[in-house]
């Protein structure tokens, strides 16, 4: 589990494709501070540390990751998103995020804002029912704020310290972003749609659901 908040700027320095894909990336968590086996979301992906060397770590990507993120996108000096698995007794500074991409989205525009930029991307629609104005959502691993959501579009302000730190801030319109939607949000609608497809109950819905019993 994540936070969004990231905590350093690594970059790819070798892919090693095969049946499991190999990602060297160098960054100041690359040192004597990961260990073997941890979590690191790259880019808002969960991946596991198998190898240090100095400055640099190697994770590895499935077949299937590939597929649902951007990860399959990167190449050598490709900047991206760091952050560790949070601690239990962690400040929670950004929101609770898995690292397990829901779909991935592009940048439509971007736009200065007193300071800010307004960056909008598109919003897949089996994912817009967990977004909301002033809701959560991760764009590549970042724990960023919902300012405006339309029926697929939605928009956040990125402040200069996000520009400055993460790798958003080299992104513009075209560009492919990794998305996860609020967990919280996610559940709350799969109690919903439970709940409405539980209205017309019935004793042969119950029996074909596997609930059977006997009346003696």
């Amino acid at each position: 589990m994540f936070t969004g908040l990231i905590q350093d700027l690594g970059q790819v320095e070798r892919i090693v494709p095969g049946a499991m894909t190999d990602l060297w990336i160098r960054a100041r968590l690359g040192g004597e501070e990961l260990q073997l086996g941890e979590s690191i979301a790259v880019d808002g992906v969960c991946l596991t540390v198998a190898e240090r060397s100095g400055q640099s770590f190697r994770v590895q990507a499935s077949p299937e990751t590939l597929r649902r993120s951007t990860l399959g996108e990167l190449r050598a000096k490709d900047a991206v998103n760091l952050e560790r698995a949070m601690k239990l007794g962690d400040r929670l500074g950004g929101h609770l995020v898995t690292g397990h991409v829901d779909a991935v989205a592009q940048v439509l525009d971007r736009r200065e804002e007193g300071g800010s930029w307004l960056m909008r991307f598109s919003l897949p629609r089996p994912l817009a029912p967990f977004f909301i104005e002033k809701g959560s959502a991760a764009v590549d691993g970042i724990s960023l704020t919902v300012n405006q959501v339309g029926t697929d579009d939605f928009s956040v302000a990125i402040i200069p310290e996000t520009q400055h730190r993460t790798a958003l801030g080299r992104k513009g319109a075209g560009a492919r972003v990794n998305l996860e939607a609020d967990l919280i949000g996610k559940y709350i609608a799969r109690l919903h749609s439970l709940r409405q497809s539980s209205a017309g109950l019935t004793e042969e819905r119950l029996r074909a659901a596997g609930f059977g019993w006997q009346v003696e």
